[in-house]
C-alpha cells in the first residue's frame, strides 16, 4: 500500500514539474523495491505460519499415539497374558515417541522464535522507510534489507563535494533526518561504510588513494550522526576504498553508483562476525 501511495506522490511530482525525470525514475525503482521486499516478507512469513501450523498437528497425533501405547503398557503390567519382550518392545517405542515428540517442540519453538524474528525485522524496515519517507521518495536515501541486514545507502554527491570528506550543508540535512530514524532501532550495530570509485586520486593531495578518501568520509558520517544524537558505542565506521563497487566503473552514470556511504544495520553478532 505505501508503494502505491509513493507511486502516486512521485507521479503527482513528475507532472507538476517538482522533480526531474531522473528522480522520479529512481524514486519509481525505490518503490517497486519496497513493494518486492514487502511481498517477500509476507510469503517468508505465511511459510513459517504454515510450518509451525504442520508441526503443531504432528505433535497432536503422537501425542495421541503416545497415550494409547500407554495404555497397552499399563494393560500389559496388569494382565498375564503380555509377555515380556511385547512389554520391552512397547517401552522402547514408548521411548522413541516421547524423544521424538520433544524434538519436534524444539522445532515448533524455533519455528515460533523465528517467525517472530522475521515479523520484528519487517515491522522495524517498515518504521526505517516511513521515517525516511520523503528522501526516499527523493532519491536522496536507498534502504534495503538483506537476511536481517538493513542498508541506508547514501549517494556521495549529497553529501561531499568532489574529492572532499567535509559534510556539505544538503548532507547535514539528509543526516540528521537519517540520524532521527535510527535512534529508534533497538539492538543494532550501525556501521558506516565509505565506498569510491576506481579513479585514483591525487598521491599529493589530502588522500594518497581512495582508501584515505572512503575511510574519512565514513568517519566524517559517524561524527555526523553522534553529533546528531546517535549511541556512539553502536556506531564504527570502515573504509573500503574502490574494492566493494555495486557497478562496472565504466561509465559516469556507473561510477557515480559506486561512490556511496551505506550505513548497515546488524545484530551485534553479526556485526561482529564482519570485522
Amino acid at each position: 500500500m505505501r508503494s502505491r501511495l509513493l507511486i502516486s506522490l512521485c507521479t503527482f511530482m513528475l507532472t507538476t514539474g517538482c522533480v526531474t525525470q531522473g528522480k522520479y525514475d529512481l524514486a519509481m525503482q525505490n518503490a517497486r523495491t519496497l513493494d518486492e521486499q514487502l511481498q517477500t516478507e509476507k510469503a517468508a512469513r505465511t511459510a513459517a505460519e504454515q510450518k509451525v501450523g504442520e508441526l503443531e498437528e504432528q505433535v497432536k497425533g503422537l501425542e495421541g499415539e503416545k497415550e494409547a501405547l500407554n495404555t497397552r503398557l499399563n494393560t500389559a503390567e496388569a494382565g498375564l497374558s503380555a509377555g515380556t519382550a511385547e512389554r520391552r518392545a512397547l517401552e522402547q517405542k514408548n521411548a522413541e515417541l516421547t524423544a521424538l515428540n520433544q524434538e519436534l517442540a524444539r522445532s515448533t519453538k524455533k519455528l515460533a522464535e523465528a517467525k517472530e524474528a522475521l515479523e520484528k525485522k519487517s515491522a522495524e524496515y517498515e518504521n526505517l522507510s516511513k521515517s525516511l519517507e520523503k528522501e526516499i521518495a527523493e532519491g536522496k536515501v536507498e534502504l534495503s534489507e538483506l537476511k536481517g541486514r538493513m542498508t541506508v545507502n547514501l549517494k556521495d554527491k549529497i553529501l561531499f563535494a568532489s574529492g572532499s570528506a567535509r559534510v556539505g550543508k544538503e548532507g547535514e540535512a539528509a543526516l540528521k533526518k537519517v540520524a532521527e530514524a535510527l535512534k529508534g532501532v533497538q539492538g543494532k550495530i550501525i556501521r558506516v561504510e565509505g565506498h569510491t570509485d576506481d579513479v585514483p586520486t591525487d598521491p599529493k593531495g589530502p588522500f594518497p588513494t581512495n582508501w584515505e578518501l572512503s575511510l574519512a568520509r565514513a568517519m566524517a558520517v559517524v561524527r555526523a550522526l553522534q553529533d546528531a544524537g546517535v549511541d556512539p558505542t553502536r556506531l564504527s565506521a570502515a573504509g573500503y576504498g574502490p574494492y566493494q563497487p555495486i557497478a562496472a566503473n565504466d561509465s559516469p552514470e556507473n561510477r557515480s553508483l559506486n561512490r556511496r556511504i551505506e550505513i548497515v544495520l546488524a545484530p551485534g553478532e553479526q556485526a561482529s562476525a564482519a570485522r
